[in-house]
């Protein structure tokens, strides 16, 4: 008797010891009960065919992007190209481009304007500045295809004011053109608090101005595309946009189908992610690819100067062109045969420039008496 209790004991005390505190004699609980585990069948994994079939009776197609990815952007011109060769009438709703810029995508596309008057009346380099070149495939492919491009983020100037003072501190005409927001959504709101919380504390100013232009970008591209869809019901509108516009469904998505309730979609890159279909309809896993480096001059550059040019204000270290001779207050007039105005003239003259390249470049250095002096140096690119 006394040999049995003890063994019971022992294995009582085994059983705290292993961390599980049922008590002696019973069995342990199932560990299968209340498992949070998630399990992907990989047998189960398509590819980029199967997801277009999957998405012909979609009319919009959220696909979401980490904005300097290129394989993200490769997607997306694949799902474009995807539902066009299945004979779909397609437009394509851009964060990049601001509304009032419409008419510049319109004469693009049509072919009236070329890649570089676009990126120059859009003003692209001074309102979205990320590489264009990581878009050139879905622009190309609009453009052969004439396929409608729509400005879908408001002008950055409204954004900007209302991150500064708050939508209470827009003009009475301002605040008659934004959209109709609806702040209901609790998650959203958390989910914006934690990733301003992740801001460094000199970067943080007030999380309600923070909060409000987040929703005015949803809302307002939103809106926009609501606005399109009904104007033309024969298109299908593959959104592209920031992945945090398109999680959850909380930003441009909802805030669409509360306009107007049609099919939709949700697309996200999956690398780093744990699948969850809370987060997005479906998940792409793309090999990586980058985009190879452009050449640079490795200068730093004031505003444009009021006699023309642009005036430089530093080098970067290793700099090809201070190795050339270039001082600072050299005033920058042409890059390979590009002259220059603004930053977006020098962006396009080295669009396509690779390192190790070399290219002609044009300065006036001021003189203590008599004109500008005229200099025309070569430039290797770092």
């Amino acid at each position: 008797m006394l040999h049995r209790i003890h063994d019971r004991l022992t294995w009582a005390f085994i059983l705290v010891m292993a961390g599980n505190l049922t008590l002696a004699g019973e069995l342990p609980m199932s560990s299968l009960q209340g498992n949070p585990t998630r399990v992907l069948e990989s047998a189960h994994l398509t590819d980029m065919d199967a997801l277009i079939e999957r998405l012909d009776d979609k009319r919009v197609i959220f696909v979401g992007e980490q904005h300097d990815r290129y394989a993200d952007h490769l997607n997306q011109a694949a799902i474009i190209e995807g539902l066009l060769a299945r004979g779909r009438s397609v437009a394509i709703g851009m964060e990049m481009f601001q509304q009032p810029y419409q008419p510049a995508l319109d004469a693009y596309v049509v072919g009236e304007i070329d890649e570089a008057e676009l990126l120059r009346r859009t003003q692209y380099f001074d309102r979205w500045r990320f590489d264009y070149r990581l878009y050139r495939p879905i622009l190309r492919l609009a453009r052969a295809h004439r396929v409608p491009l729509i400005a879908l983020n408001l002008e950055s100037e409204l954004t900007r004011r209302v991150g500064d003072g708050g939508i209470a501190s827009l003009s009475e005409s301002e605040r008659a053109r934004l959209p109709e927001i609806d702040r209901s959504d609790l998650d959203y709101r958390l989910r914006l608090k934690a990733v301003f919380d992740r801001h460094p504390p000199e970067q943080r100013r007030d999380f309600e101005h923070f909060l409000e232009v987040q929703l005015l970008w949803d809302e307002g591209m939103a809106e926009r595309a609501a606005r399109y869809l009904a104007e033309h019901p024969e298109r299908t509108l593959v959104v592209i946009s920031g992945d945090g516009h398109i999680e959850y469904g909380q930003g441009i998505p909802k805030r669409l189908a509360r306009r107007l309730p049609v099919p939709m979609a949700t697309l996200l890159d999956g690398q780093g992610r744990t699948p969850d279909p809370r987060v997005a309809d479906f998940f792409l896993y793309p090999d990586p690819v980058e985009l190879p480096p452009t050449g640079k001059l490795g200068i730093l550059l004031g505003q444009p100067a009021p006699e023309g040019g642009m005036v430089i204000d530093g080098f970067a270290e290793d700099s090809g062109a201070q190795t050339a001779g270039l001082q600072t207050g050299d005033r920058l007039v042409r890059v390979g045969g590009q002259p220059i105005a603004s930053y977006a003239d020098i962006r396009l003259a080295l669009l396509d420039a690779a390192p190790g390249t070399k290219t002609e470049v044009e300065v006036l250095r001021p003189r203590r008496f008599g004109g500008d002096e005229r200099l025309r140096v070569e430039v290797e690119l770092r």
